[in-house]
């Protein structure tokens, strides 16, 4: 018997032993394929949390073997005033309890990982950094909020369709000196009324009141890479895409870089004022890629988890940016939902607008929908239905804009409408309908129904989609322009070279009128409201203000243009048939008209069209360099619109100042907007 156990010891000892050897044999797992061994943590209490008694910090480092906490007297340079051990717990988790008052400190994480330290970092979920973000600081958000902050309420909007959104560039705003603004290029420019243009017009906060927007679109306002905060006073600019600390605010618009409570509170008072004046706020968030994939924290905390890699261990890059992130595995999903939480809790940010959306999975989309409707449902959520480059994500998981229907309450840029109008994003002489090219005809009409399922239309002579991808048309952004490729103005001069000013002015309504009169959500670029030029640059990321800047003595010389956006603005507020929520209400009530003219569209928007106070209303675009006869429905018509001005009691310039009957003409180069003679009454806006 003792024999018989003495065996079967030796047995599973030799059986072990083979075990260890052939476990001593395989290879070790590459670092970028070690995240899938790590364990999620759920725990809603990552990164650094203040109270005057204690200050808890907690940090995922899965793969570390000693985590330590440095603390330091300033953001940048100053003394280290300790270096501080942490405890592993849960979930791949790093936790230390800092007894006592710790306002105000600075601090970073260095973490060894495989027998070496790695670089010190900030928290992924930093919510104040020193200059140029390189040290996080424990920090008491209660006071940084602006007097009468918690009074902040979100302006009315009783639907998405509401929204007309206005996208610029925070210093782009007001740096050019004929803005009128004393905080030029910051936050707080955004927060002066009363300001106005060397002709005495209004600039800044009191322009976009008048112009009558409805939501300001803020190219990337987080901390980013390129703008070194230590040297403002030398020439610098970038838009921002290249993040640095997600959840904290770019210190370079704030009045004092070096002190990260000053940006908090300077950015909140940017979105108390914009709020008080009627208008609601959308940031533009780059979750997709890092400018520093390497040098980052999520990197050097968890390498190889928040990036995908291809397989020899190198960046995937569908962001044409160098990297790419993970949204699809757990802590990143969990990451980018709880940063939008974020932005909309502590800063009562009103929309998302996310940049190459096409590289993030459909789930964390639908989820990040679902958590943000907790927060409100009147969250506005978009963003750019493709990639820049190839992904490992796979084609069906992706939200893209061929998947908008899969999308849950989440809008898509619509790039056949925006080429349909203006030719090619990329090449600079193709031209678009605007200036007279054929063959677009079906993207304007695939335009306006905003990339619905529309009986009139032939999608077989769709630009760049041979079906309709939105079911709702609250999914499609409607645009003719953004601040990527050539603005407005200097499209028009590419592609209309021998056009006169006259003309080249009259393309510059038409474009944006079309967006105006059409479904979805309408988008506009800022500054094309008073011309607008980027002198033929295409890609001004990182070119200067002499560049970028909008220029406020613009609007009195084409005060004209400016007057015309303004109306067709309140033209679409008050008109709810220009915005209908619903596909089934455009089917019911929109009808393209036949016009025989590849460069005429023309359609009639019946029946009191979601609740329209006009009963039936006529659209015509009108693309050629001369003036376009239309047969007119039965009925008595009355023109509301033309390029040459707008009133929706009827326009008075000289042959559309009468009721029209049978026929009629449409001006080159124009709009025409026609309303049944008995509907027509005062507006409901004034």
């Amino acid at each position: 018997m003792k024999t018989q156990q003495f065996n079967i010891h030796r047995f599973t000892f030799i059986l072990l032993s083979m075990f260890i050897l052939l476990s001593a044999c395989q290879p070790e797992k590459p670092v970028h394929e070690k995240w899938k061994e790590y364990p999620v943590y759920e725990g809603e209490d990552l990164g650094v949390h203040y109270t005057p008694g204690k200050t808890h910090v907690r940090i995922w480092s899965p793969p570390a073997s000693e985590v330590l906490f440095h603390v330091y007297d300033q953001g940048h340079g100053g003394e280290r005033l300790e270096s501080l051990p942490m405890d592993k717990d849960v979930g791949g988790t790093w936790v230390l309890e800092l007894q006592g008052d710790w306002k105000n400190r600075y601090y970073t994480f260095q973490a060894k990982i495989d027998g070496e330290w790695s670089l010190e970092v900030p928290d992924p979920q930093a919510r104040a950094v020193g200059v140029n973000g390189n040290r996080g600081m424990i920090i008491d958000l209660a006071e940084t909020n602006p007097e009468g902050w918690e009074k902040d309420n979100r302006p009315v909007l009783d639907s998405h369709a509401d929204i007309i959104i206005w996208e610029i560039h925070v210093r782009d705003f007001s740096i050019h000196p004929s803005s009128g603004i004393e905080n030029r290029g910051k936050y707080l420019a955004f927060t002066e009324t009363g300001t106005k243009s060397p002709e005495g017009l209004a600039t800044g906060l009191d322009h976009l009141k008048e112009l009558g927007i409805t939501h300001v679109h803020l190219l990337p306002v987080y901390d980013f890479y390129t703008i070194d905060e230590t040297r403002l006073d030398e020439p610098q600019y970038n838009w921002g895409y290249d993040p640095k600390n997600y959840n904290v605010p770019q210190g370079s618009y704030a009045t004092d870089p070096y002190d990260g409570r000053v940006r908090i509170r300077e950015f909140k008072k940017m979105v108390q004022a914009l709020h008080e004046n009627g208008i609601r706020v959308i940031m533009d968030v780059v979750y997709n890629h890092m400018y520093d994939a390497a040098g980052s924290p999520f990197e050097q905390l968890s390498p190889g988890y928040f990036f995908r890699m291809n397989p020899d261990g190198s960046y995937s890059d569908g962001s044409a940016c160098g990297n790419e992130t993970a949204s699809e595995r757990p802590m990143m999903r969990q990451f980018m939902i709880e940063s939008l939480k974020y932005w909309a809790e502590e800063y009562h940010i009103d929309g998302f607008r996310f940049d190459l959306m096409g590289l993030h999975d459909i789930e964390t989309m639908n989820l990040i929908r679902q958590e943000l409707d907790k927060v409100n449902p009147d969250i506005f959520l978009y963003g750019e239905g493709w990639t820049a480059g190839d992904t490992p994500l796979p084609p069906e998981k992706r939200a893209v804009k061929a998947h908008a229907s899969q999308l849950d309450g989440i809008a898509v840029f619509s790039d056949d409408i925006r080429d349909g109008i203006r030719g090619h994003w990329m090449h600079n002489e193709d031209p678009g309908f605007m200036t007279g090219e054929h063959g677009l005809k079906e993207s304007i009409k695939f335009g306006v129904v905003a990339s619905t399922q529309h009986p009139d239309i032939d999608y077989g002579k769709v630009n760049y989609s041979d079906a309709p991808y939105a079911d709702k048309p609250l999914k499609t952004i409607t645009y003719v322009t953004c601040h990527d490729n050539p603005c407005l103005w200097d499209k028009i001069v590419y592609t209309c070279p021998d056009c006169s000013t006259e003309d080249k002015l009259a393309i510059q309504k038409l474009a944006n009128a079309i967006v105006l009169s059409s479904q979805g959500v309408a988008f506009l670029h800022a500054g094309e409201e008073i011309v607008r030029t980027k002198f033929g640059e295409h890609n001004t990321y990182n070119l200067p203000d002499s560049i970028n800047q909008l220029v406020w003595t613009n609007k009195a010389e084409y005060y004209n243009v400016f007057a015309f956006y303004r109306d067709m603005i309140a033209l679409r507020k008050n008109h709810p048939a220009f915005r209908m929520p619903e596909t089934s209400m455009i089917q019911d009530h929109l009808r393209f008209l036949p016009t025989g003219d590849e460069l005429l569209v023309g359609f009639h928007i019946k029946d009191h069209a979601n609740g329209d106070s006009w009963k039936d209303i006529l659209v015509f675009y009108n693309a050629n360099a001369h003036r376009a006869g239309i047969s007119l429905p039965e009925g008595k018509w009355r023109a509301v619109a033309t390029k040459y001005g707008i009133n929706e009691k009827g326009v008075d310039t000289p042959g559309y100042d009468k009721v029209l009957e049978h026929t009629a003409e449409v001006p080159s180069r124009s709009i025409l907007i026609l309303a049944d003679e008995k509907s027509i009454g005062p507006p409901t806006i004034q």
